[in-house]
């Protein structure tokens, strides 16, 4: 008689569990990116002469542009403090992504 692998028992019990735990595990990371996505995320140029806040899910929300920081004879300025304000918002973002997220996928990268 040929013994056959059992995958009932303690092994089905085993894969059970493991199932259980990948499902918590993905409802958890669900709640983490929610949160991220519900909260405002706000990156500011030198002197906040430009502000620009994000929603989590990284869309432009809101973009002020202080008035002295409109040089019509130096336009590169504004842009460049836009692009700085743009960057820093989009950091702050993946920072907390990183933190809150990094949990889950710590060791599988």
């Amino acid at each position: 008689m040929v013994k056959r692998p059992s995958f009932g028992g303690m092994g089905g019990m085993n894969m059970q569990q493991m199932m259980k735990q990948a499902k918590k595990l993905q409802e958890q990371m669900e709640q983490e990116q929610a949160n991220i996505v519900s909260q405002e995320f706000t990156g500011e140029s030198a002197d906040q002469m430009v502000v620009a806040t994000f929603t989590g899910d990284r869309r432009l929300k809101n973009l002020v542009i202080k008035p002295e920081a409109i040089d019509p004879d130096d336009p590169d300025m504004l842009q460049d403090l836009v692009i700085d304000a743009v960057n820093k918002g989009l950091s702050k973002i993946d920072d907390t992504t990183s933190q809150s997220l990094g949990k889950y996928t710590k060791g599988l990268i």
